[in-house]
């Protein structure tokens, strides 16, 4: 009956090994997984960060293209309105200087038709200008979203 009971008892010994073995063996291949998957949680928190900080440096780089252009727009303006005025003195003065109603009316026609030409030109040159500015701004923000639709994107293709 000892026989029977040492052997049960090795029986049990085995089962038991066997079983801490096992356990062992799962708890080292969840602590693998587990490293390597913090590991890639780590590299892919790093790749964002880089990520958003080159979007950073983007904005503030389409900010600085906006606000110099901003900063054009307002001196071409400024300079238009001065020459506005300059040309309105002109006018005035040549006003003063006339003999008849028709010379006053000419006078004012020709004034009105040089206005508007000045208008339409200074208003082509800012928009122009507002193009340019616009197309400048937005190359660093669409290179941006090209890096992030082609760093986004790997995942789904792999």
């Amino acid at each position: 009956m000892n026989d029977k009971i040492a052997a049960a008892q090795k029986v049990f010994e085995d089962v038991v090994g066997q079983t801490k073995q096992s356990l062992e063996g799962y708890a080292k291949a969840q602590q693998e997984q587990l490293q390597k998957a913090s590991a890639q949680l780590l590299k892919s928190y790093e790749e964002l960060n880089a990520l958003t900080k080159g979007n950073v440096e983007a904005v503030v780089q389409s900010g600085t293209i906006v606000a110099k252009g901003a900063e054009e727009a307002g001196k071409q303006v400024a300079a238009f309105t001065q020459s506005s005025l300059e040309q309105s003195l002109a006018i005035g003065k040549s006003a003063l200087a006339v003999k008849s109603i028709r010379e006053l009316v000419d006078l004012q026609n020709a004034y009105l038709k040089s206005s508007l030409d000045a208008l339409v030109a200074e208003s082509t040159k800012l928009q122009q200008l507002s193009i340019k500015v616009t197309n400048e701004a937005l190359a660093p923000l669409n290179a941006r979203v090209n890096v992030a639709v082609e760093k986004l994107g790997k995942p789904l293709a792999a």
